[in-house]
């Protein structure tokens, strides 16, 4: 069984998620090979993909999710993603099981408590029927029927219950960090794609070709899901094996090829909370463990990080004056260029009129 280092997993994590060159693929296809684009915020899909794809432009994006080809919703490990509505039909429903628990969250159960969930999920789809409302909105429909009950909590734990999408104008670019407040409807009417069965064996497949090689506990910690060494067991036919540094067992589709470990790698700014920081359990293949520590008091992966020859090397972030980048250790004379560079094209992007200076911390 080869043995892969730790440049050889990077090189071909970052070509596979289009950080070693950007694509010119549409932005659709950009999405399904991506599988599902973290959204917590957002704008920071936007960023994702601009880091992503030669010369993509904010339009891209909201046009996709104004024609409903690409919906915001809670997925994998209860987070919004920004994900196509083809995929969206049978991955909610695949990760539904870990959606789902956080109801057990103190945050939920105190409020539900004693509720019939089966009836607040029909009273639910009845007040949505084929239209959008905010979660407000929605609340206060839902509240009649659920007395001395948080009406806006109870919204809330509808769209865990059930599949509900967030149709612009939240989705769509607007003022950097600005939330409206959320809309939301029944996924099957906005979209007009009914929803499919869980399909766990579909989500391994499509995590490989995006994050692979990978562990059983790397497609684990990138779902949410659990006990999936069984749905991974019967594919091991059809599965290329190769063991990591440490001894660990990664599993990749066998006609797909590995990356160059000497390939150089360009400064890449990325987003909070992206696909390429989050995608594994043991994310050495991208960041330290000394540097996950560093951020961890600031919310884990949701700060944006900056890749220099491959790696995180620090953080940024956007302010009223600009872009302001945090080392984690020191630059060369060309790493600071090349971060300083990068960091402009991210700010034009970012700032109406590309507005502000970049700022070394």
């Amino acid at each position: 069984m080869n043995v892969l280092d730790r440049r050889t997993l990077n090189r071909t994590l970052l070509r596979r998620q289009f950080l070693l060159q950007r694509t010119e693929l549409p932005a659709l296809d950009v999405v399904r090979r991506l599988v599902a684009v973290q959204g917590q915020e957002p704008n920071w899909p936007y960023v994702g993909l601009w880091t992503r794809m030669v010369d993509f432009r904010h339009g891209a994006l909201t046009e996709l999710l104004t024609r409903r080809e690409v919906v915001r919703s809670t997925v994998l490990r209860r987070t919004q993603h920004i994900l196509a509505a083809s995929d969206f039909a049978w991955l909610r429903p695949t990760v539904q099981p870990v959606v789902g628990v956080a109801l057990t969250h103190p945050y939920y159960a105190q409020e539900i408590e004693g509720v019939d969930l089966d009836l607040l999920a029909e009273t639910g789809r009845n007040a949505l029927g084929g239209g959008t409302l905010t979660r407000r909105g929605l609340g206060q429909l839902l509240a009649p029927g659920f007395p001395d009950r948080n009406a806006t909590r109870l919204a809330q734990a509808l769209e865990l219950l059930e599949p509900l999408v967030h149709p612009p104008p939240n989705s769509v670019w607007g003022a950097w960090g600005h939330r409206r407040e959320t809309p939301v409807a029944l996924a099957e009417t906005f979209t007009g794609v009914p929803m499919a069965p869980a399909d766990p064996r579909t989500m391994v497949l499509r995590y490989l070709a995006a994050f692979g090689p990978a562990g059983v506990m790397d497609v684990q910690a990138w779902s949410g899901l659990t006990r999936l060494r069984e749905v991974i067991a019967p594919l091991r036919p059809e599965l290329r094996t190769y063991r990591d540094e440490h001894g660990t067992e990664l599993f990749d589709l066998p006609d797909l090829p590995l990356a160059d470990p000497d390939e150089p790698a360009p400064v890449r700014f990325l987003p909070a909370y992206d696909n390429a920081a989050l995608g594994h359990r043991d994310r050495r293949r991208v960041i330290t463990d000394d540097d996950r520590k560093r951020i961890a008091p600031r919310s884990s992966m949701g700060v944006p990080l900056f890749l220099v020859d491959g790696f995180v090397h620090g953080s940024w972030s956007l302010a009223e004056e600009g872009l302001r980048i945090e080392p984690f250790r020191e630059l060369s004379a060309a790493q600071h260029t090349a971060v300083q560079e990068e960091a402009e094209r991210v700010l034009a992007f970012t700032s109406p009129g590309g507005e502000g200076t970049v700022a070394f911390a």
